[in-house]
């Protein structure tokens, strides 16, 4: 069973950059797609990015396509999610997710980090 902790939330002012991981100690995140989501407060949960397992194909939400950038470092079991030119509206609670395809209900979740981007 795959335990998803996410990392690199943070605070920063719009037109920044931060860096999300998501690692598990176990299981190899090769085998699944992985995904990230968002929630927003006082709106529903948003599809981010997801890459596809064994392989870099990637696809985006369209708030975020060309300033959003997912990836995978096999060599350490991490996904990335690379986040450029931050606006205030990426503000929320970032999960990452584990399912058998990208676009599938995911099977597993992380805790969720905190990400907010304001001047």
């Amino acid at each position: 069973q795959l335990q998803l902790v996410e990392s690199g939330g943070g605070s920063v002012q719009p037109g920044g950059s931060l860096r999300l991981s998501c690692a598990d100690s176990g299981l190899a995140l090769d085998s699944y797609g992985i995904g990230w989501f968002r929630r927003a407060p006082g709106k529903e949960r948003e599809a981010v990015a997801c890459i596809i397992s064994r392989g870099s194909s990637t696809n985006y939400g369209d708030p975020v396509k060309g300033r959003f950038t997912i990836s995978r470092d096999s060599a350490n079991n991490t996904v990335y999610l690379q986040m450029n030119n931050l606006e205030p509206e990426d503000t929320g609670v970032y999960y990452c997710s584990a399912a058998l395809a990208c676009g599938l209900k995911p099977d597993y979740w992380g805790q969720g980090t905190q990400v907010t981007v304001s001047s």
